[in-house]
Formats: structure tokens, sequence, C-alpha cells
């Protein structure tokens, strides 16, 4: 994991880096966040140009495209290390929809961790509000 920012009551988030960190997310969290990952990770591999055709050489800066193409796939830990929260959402600037942020077993984390929501906002630079980041709401 890699951090990303502080929240509110000694939390903080991080960035899930890998398929294995998903993975134990998901676990964690009681949700599907794994497959989301994967489905984002494989649409960035899509998009990446090789910049040479020496066989040897064409994944060279691939992971580093999947990156920057990908959407963040983060959660939000407690000082214990805890998973509170778990988000998907667009790296800085990038305009679009699709953020999600869900508590666990897919819960509305918004009551009890939209102070830390709302640090994520601004670290993001971009609005991430129940209305259209919660999937679940009824």
């Amino acid at each position: 994991m890699e951090y990303v920012c502080d929240a509110p009551h000694n939390c903080t988030w991080f960035r899930l880096m890998t398929e294995g960190e998903a993975v134990a997310e998901s676990l964690e969290m009681r949700h599907a966040v794994d497959k989301h990952f994967r489905r984002e990770w494989q649409r960035a591999a899509e998009t990446f140009h090789p910049t040479t055709t020496v066989f040897i050489e064409q994944d060279i800066n691939k992971e580093d495209h999947i990156r920057r193409t990908m959407p963040m796939f983060l959660t939000l830990r407690d000082q214990d290390g805890t998973a509170l929260v778990t988000a998907m959402v667009l790296h800085k600037g990038r305009t679009g929809s699709g953020c999600i942020v869900v508590g666990p077993g897919n819960a509305d984390p918004y009551p009890q961790h939209g102070d830390a929501i709302a640090a994520l906002a601004v670290y993001c630079g971009m609005t991430l509000d129940r209305s259209s980041c919660y999937p679940y709401r009824r």
C-alpha cells in the first residue's frame, strides 16, 4: 500500500497497489473491490502501446502506464490498521464518473466516516458526495 493522505480521527488513506492488496481488502471488508481492481487493471493494460518492437523491452513502462490510467483504489485505515472504508476514484484532474465509496459489507460509510471521505475529496480535488459515490443508497 502507498500513503495518500491523513484523515480526521487518526485515520489514514492508502492506495491499494497490487491485486493481492485488493484481494485482502475484499476479504477484510466483505465486498468485491478485487473484482473491480482486476477489471480496471485489464482495461488500462489494453491501452498500453509499447514504444519499441524489441520483444524483451515491450513491457517497459507498462506498470507506470497502468497506474496512471486506472482509477485509484483506496482504503481508509485507523491507527490499528483496521480497514474502515474502500474507495475507487479517478486521479487528480481527471473528469468523469465512476467513483465508488463503500464500508464493510457494502454498507454506507458516510454517516460514520463522512469527514474522512471529505478529506480524500479535498486531496483528489473532486466531490465525493454520497449521492454520486455510494452505489447502494436506498
